[in-house]
């Protein structure tokens, strides 16, 4: 049960973007920014951080909807999400994107500085000085989407087909559009 009175049935961050419209301008920007505009990393990599963190802070609305967009939009689809959600040492992605796993990781921890192996792998496996940001950027802006989500105890879907069709909304007309 969701700790604020949440006017309509939409679960997890929809509820609270359709309960407070004011709030889902800025947020639904940030998130269409840092997924879909051009950036270092293509948009189904950054979905797949996206995913990846919110399973970090145990937050399966998050992750189960970055998941279904990241598979919407990677060639491997479904299997390699899971694969990464069940352990992004064994899954099926490149070394660069494993290394840039490894930052979202540590960014979803205490609030530090990067540790400097962890900054020299990604290097080794060819991440640059913008796909490391990104990662970072991405990451901790969905350690705040967690903890929003999370803090409020909002509900997750009934319909297990919810995050496969909001997948299909996201890929066609992006994060701005939704709200």
């Amino acid at each position: 049960m969701p700790h604020i009175a949440i006017d309509n049935n939409e679960p997890g961050i929809r509820g609270l973007m359709t309960q407070r419209p004011d709030t889902a301008a800025p947020l639904s920007q940030l998130a269409e920014t840092l997924l879909r505009s051009p950036m270092s990393l293509p948009p189904g990599e950054r979905e797949l951080i996206a995913a990846y963190a919110s399973h970090v802070n145990s937050t399966p609305f998050c992750s189960g909807s970055h998941g279904a967009f990241a598979a919407a939009q990677l060639e491997e689809g479904p299997k390699v999400v899971d694969a990464v959600l069940a352990n992004p040492d064994t899954a099926p992605i490149t070394p660069r994107l494993r290394a840039l796993l490894r930052i979202a990781a540590e960014v979803c921890g205490p609030v530090q500085s990067l540790r400097a192996d962890i900054v020299a792998a990604a290097r080794a496996t060819g991440a640059d000085d913008a796909q490391i940001h990104d990662t970072v950027l991405i990451a901790a802006a969905f350690c705040m989407y967690n903890r929003y989500v999370t803090c409020l105890d909002t509900a997750l879907p009934d319909d297990p087909g919810y995050f496969g069709d909001a997948a299909k909304w996201i890929v066609a007309q992006g994060y701005v559009a939704e709200i």
